[in-house]
């Protein structure tokens, strides 16, 4: 029985990818800042465990609970909708340390078990914003483009040690609380009202092609369980076409 370890697990994508698992007969590990055992149905399968991935003290007790592990799954992370004009140093921050060092910090975490085991999976969840330019998100793109990137290098330095890393990216989604958990600064500006309209419109448009948890939690067991899988995945039908677009505009 092969064991996943999940950051982000009290709703949206992480919550999903959890519950895909455990279907599978994997072993799941779901962390959470605040675990709260009534998300998931209880199984002999499955732990809670508190993960806050801004805090190094969390993360090393989150390791050493966990014990070994096959697959990581960074998926915690937060959202910000903002005109960049009006974006404090304090939203900035909290975006980076939780989107992009979280993430680092919790990678490095395991890195070791990892190599000395001589397998492994990392799969870091981050948004297909990276693949086309979107007004209103700037900040939470560059915190998502760098863990791409940050990913991309992770992936050439570790693959001689028997381990793979992964970058699931979805697309817009309606089903999860993300969007209502997001950090909305500035938005009754007068100076962008016009942009602001427009974008919301764009984003909560159903008619258009989008994101289902399910298709997130479906790309995360493609980058854990099938090695010749793209470095890349995108999540999502309207994520697919905008990998289609960024590589075509390459």
């Amino acid at each position: 029985m092969k064991t996943v370890l999940i950051t982000g697990c009290s709703s949206g994508f992480g919550l999903e990818i959890a519950r895909y698992f455990l279907e599978r007969d994997w072993s799941v590990i779901a962390t959470m800042r605040k675990p709260d055992a009534s998300v998931l149905a209880p199984s002999d399968r499955l732990r809670i465990l508190a993960l806050d991935v801004t805090d190094a003290s969390s993360i090393a007790a989150a390791v050493d609970a966990a014990g070994p592990v096959d697959v990581l799954v960074n998926n915690a992370g937060v959202g910000a909708a903002a005109p960049f004009e009006l974006t404090g140093v304090e939203l900035a921050r909290q975006l980076l340390e939780t989107n992009t060092l979280g993430t680092m910090a919790v990678t490095q975490a395991f890195v070791a078990q990892f190599r000395a085991r001589g397998t492994g999976t990392i799969v870091n969840v981050t948004s297909s914003v990276t693949l086309k330019a979107l007004p209103l998100v700037s900040m939470y793109t560059a915190s998502k483009a760098a863990v791409n990137a940050f990913s991309a290098s992770l992936a050439v330095e570790l693959a001689p040690f028997g381990i793979g890393v992964k970058i699931v990216l979805p697309g817009r989604s309606l089903e999860t609380q993300f969007g209502s958990n997001a950090y909305r600064h500035g938005l009754e500006s007068a100076d962008y009202a016009d942009l602001i309209q427009k974008t919301v419109e764009q984003m909560t448009d159903e008619s258009g092609p989008m994101t289902h948890a399910s298709d997130v939690a479906e790309a995360v067991w493609l980058a854990a369980t099938d090695p010749t899988a793209p470095m890349r995945i995108p999540a999502g039908e309207d994520a697919c076409e905008w990998m289609r677009e960024a590589s075509t505009n390459r």
